[in-house]
């Protein structure tokens, strides 16, 4: 009979400062982002080498890093914002991402649970994040999360994201 050893898990609160930490991030964001999810094309050589150290630098931005057997396996990079309507921050929440081989095992839903966390340590309102239209996997995620589309009054619809290159 086979011995299965249980893999190790560990979510961290990043510090984009520890060689180990920034390094992780970008294998798993550019891991996102060579995917079908993340557009298709690898991160460019400009942010791999800026990214964690610009990341660094910013007090508003929040990663959560996951690791199994201490191999990158999951991240969220979210953002501070404020809402002029509930006079408090919030927070939200840029991208998520699970390595294709670690997915199917809810580490999706425990680092979104961190990030909820350090949201409620920051007297946030309320988390935010965009998901693209065709990825049900992750809108079954976030609501069993409790997240919901957006919108003040049915009449008006729900609020689009958009945007505008620079």
């Amino acid at each position: 009979m086979a011995v299965v050893s249980e893999q190790s898990e560990q979510i961290v609160i990043a510090d984009l400062n520890n060689p180990l930490h920034a390094n992780a991030m970008i294998e798993v964001l550019n891991h996102y982002a060579n995917g079908i999810m993340g557009g298709g094309e690898k991160l460019s050589d400009f942010t791999r080498a800026n990214l964690a150290a610009e990341l660094a630098r910013r007090p508003n931005v929040h990663v959560v890093l996951a690791f199994i057997d201490d191999e990158p396996a999951g991240l969220v990079i979210s953002i501070e914002g404020f809402s002029t309507f509930s006079c408090k921050p919030l927070l939200n929440v840029h991208d998520v991402a699970v390595v294709e081989k670690f997915q199917g095992r809810g580490l999706s839903k425990r680092i979104m649970n961190k990030t909820e966390e350090i949201a409620r340590e920051l007297g946030c309102c309320k988390l935010t994040l965009e998901v693209l239209e065709g990825n049900k996997v992750a809108q079954n995620a976030y609501r069993s999360l409790g997240y919901a589309s957006y919108e003040l009054d049915a009449a008006m619809g729900k609020a689009m994201f958009w945007q505008k290159y620079l």
